[in-house]
């Protein structure tokens, strides 16, 4: 349905509400209020903690935007304030509702769940949104070519003041490049909190947190499911009012639940890679692979072997944290995938016993050689390394498969 249509299915009221003058003239003919009989198009969320110097003129921008739009529109104020804020959010028609717990990502959920509209427009109300903008951000939602529009702050224009240099340049760059990786988002600008997207897609997303990383998880889970998601320049503005974000303590919120929701990047790949390459420098201290002429010897095989054993450990966690946390972008490396997928409890046991089996009946044939010396001439000690490397990971294997099971059946 194209937003033109949306705005023409508007105006056909139905009996006894012929005049939307009358059935708004609560909300200065512009709002629509909790007890009209027709619903709101567009509903519009603000979380709030003590923005009385912004609110109003925020609600004021929405109404602008109404006017000039023809969307009916609802505005929820999600609040948690001890100031005038909620009252001056009443006395311009916007609806009140209070969470009955704490945090930036929980008021939106709170008021997602009491939204009556076909889509929904969020951000905050400090001023630094241009909320008569909202329309134009809606407009690709509303042709249906994309699940959620993005107002981008970094490619439109940032006012003097607005946003400190720490973040424009260093932080939401950065977290924006580990997201893009990480879930595949694609956009420029992943912390604005100027957004716009169908009701209804969040029935397919599964949003669960209740602070700050909320904005990264709604981008985080769209990106992980495929959502289109697009972007529009926007201008950013100056707040008004005392800002309540800690940089530091925000910015390691959201990358570590970037890290924790990817264990494919966090634990399997890093794993996989020092497990690799441990491995090719324990074989060739073992095999006496020579490069230009040096060889490896017993300190690059205990090299190998520790970073073959870390790496191990360390891919092992990667798939425990896939089974006992569900995240949003689940590891799909073959490794992985097979103990998750395809492998049980008996043949991952199977498969350790006989790796510590085979590395316990090598170190004895060292010894029994070592015997044959009269205990007087070492075997080859990067043998030793080699046999108490797979006894080790042997033994791992069996544990791991017990516990993997354990938390698999939870």
């Amino acid at each position: 349905m194209s937003s033109q249509e949306i705005k023409d299915n508007d105006q056909q009221l139905p009996s006894g509400h012929q005049s939307e003058q009358t059935d708004r003239q609560d909300n200065d003919g512009l709002l629509v209020g909790p007890d009209s009989d027709i619903p709101p198009t567009v509903s519009v969320v603000m979380p709030t903690m003590n923005e009385e110097e912004g609110i109003r003129e925020c609600i004021e921008r929405v109404k602008t935007a109404v006017q000039e739009s023809g969307y009916r529109t609802e505005v929820l104020i999600s609040d948690d304030s001890t100031d005038r804020t909620p009252d001056i959010a009443r006395e311009l028609g916007a609806i009140v509702v209070e969470p009955d717990e704490a945090g930036y990502g929980y008021a939106y959920r709170y008021a997602f769940d009491r939204c009556r509209g076909d889509y929904i427009i969020i951000g905050d109300a400090d001023t630094t949104y241009d909320f008569e903008q909202f329309p134009k951000l809606l407009e690709p939602v509303a042709r249906g070519d994309a699940d959620m529009v993005m107002g981008s702050r970094l490619e439109g224009e940032i006012k003097d003041g607005a946003m400190p240099a720490l973040h424009q340049y260093i932080g939401n760059p950065l977290l924006t490049k580990f997201l893009n990786a990480f879930y595949g988002a694609g956009v420029s600008d992943a912390h604005s909190g100027f957004r716009a997207f169908r009701a209804d897609m969040l029935n397919d997303l599964d949003l669960e947190t209740t602070g700050m990383e909320f904005a990264s998880e709604m981008i985080m889970d769209a990106g992980a499911r495929d959502l289109t998601i697009e972007e529009i320049p926007i201008t950013y503005h100056e707040r008004e009012g005392e800002a309540t974000l800690e940089s530091f303590r925000d910015g390691w919120r959201h990358v570590r639940f970037m890290l924790l929701n990817a264990p494919g990047y966090l634990f399997s790949i890093p794993g996989t890679g020092m497990g690799i390459l441990g491995t090719m420098i324990l074989l060739a201290a073992f095999t006496g692979i020579s490069i230009n002429g040096a060889t490896f010897g017993i300190h690059s095989a205990i090299a190998g072997s520790l970073l073959m054993l870390v790496g191990y450990q360390v891919a092992s966690l990667g798939v425990f944290a896939t089974v006992a946390s569900d995240p949003i972008q689940r590891p799909d490396d073959p490794l992985t995938e097979a103990l998750v997928e395809r492998l049980n409890l008996e043949q991952m046991a199977s498969v350790g016993s006989v790796l510590a089996l085979g590395g316990t009946a090598y170190a004895g044939w060292l010894v029994y050689q070592w015997a044959n010396t009269g205990f007087t001439q070492l075997p080859m000690v990067t043998g030793d390394v080699v046999a108490f490397t797979a006894i080790v990971i042997g033994v791992q294997t069996v544990f791991n498969a017990f516990f993997l099971s354990a938390i698999a059946t939870r």
